[in-house]
């Protein structure tokens, strides 16, 4: 049954409809658009053929990932400033890069990669509530399209991919734990959380806090169980994104 309390009338455990655009950045090695109810990302990879100077100076072996994230300054209601207008980087698009980061670099074997640098981009389109998690669950299929295409072109001996990687976020609203909030409800929720997990069902991030409010042992498992199974919907949705190109 539909739950009034939601924005949009979906049920407390159900995904807003996602869909994958492949190709959207021809000149990467690989990019998608990630639609995501009304949020909307591209991801794009890209790729130099060298590692970081500190890899190099501390005898690293393998590869790199680093990871971008931008809201371009139309993507909300009212206009968000350009970072580089500002002269830096704010807080939160900073903590979001170093957490898309960390999510996808969990998903490739950086050994098997070589001496080579994944640059990943996520740029925002359209907020509207998980712009992080949608950064991630397309940033992972982005990444899977590039490693296609460098076992193609036969610059990779192996496939580095590890297991698929996915985001979702989970909340308590009006005293009920709802699946991937939307923009008004992100606001309203009580106790808000963004869930990281790959295709083994391990957990790589977890990220959750009460706004001025308490959550339960009880309420926290009400909502890891909606979010291990949000996170199984779009691990499948993934692998027929990537499998359709």
């Amino acid at each position: 049954m539909a739950d009034p309390t939601r924005a949009d009338g979906r049920t407390v455990n159900q995904l807003r409809p996602i869909r994958f655009q492949n190709g959207i950045a021809p000149h990467a090695a690989g990019s998608t658009l990630i639609e995501w109810g009304h949020t909307r990302v591209i991801c794009a990879v890209t790729i130099e053929e060298n590692v970081p100077r500190w890899m190099k100076e501390q005898g690293v072996s393998g590869g790199w990932l680093t990871a971008e994230y931008s809201m371009l300054p139309y993507s909300t209601l009212t206009r968000k400033p350009r970072d580089i207008a500002k002269g830096k980087l704010d807080g939160r698009s900073s903590e979001i890069q170093r957490l898309i980061g960390r999510s996808i670099r969990a998903a490739i074997d950086l050994e098997k990669v070589g001496s080579r640098t994944l640059c990943v981009d996520c740029d925002v389109l359209q907020a509207d509530g998980g712009t992080r998690t949608a950064a991630i669950t397309g940033s992972f299929v982005a990444l899977s399209l590039a490693v296609k295409r460098l076992l193609t072109e036969k610059k990779l001996a192996e496939n580095p991919i590890l297991s698929g990687v996915a985001a979702v976020s989970i909340g308590v609203v009006n005293s009920t734990a709802l699946l991937d909030l939307c923009y008004t409800e992100d606001v309203a929720a009580s106790v808000d959380m963004n869930l990281v997990m790959n295709g083994a069902g391990e957990f790589i991030e977890l990220q959750g806090s009460g706004e001025e409010a308490t959550f339960s042992d009880a309420q926290l498992a009400d909502l890891l169980s909606l979010g291990k199974a949000g996170i199984r919907e779009l691990l499948a949705a993934q692998q027929q994104a990537i499998s359709q190109d």
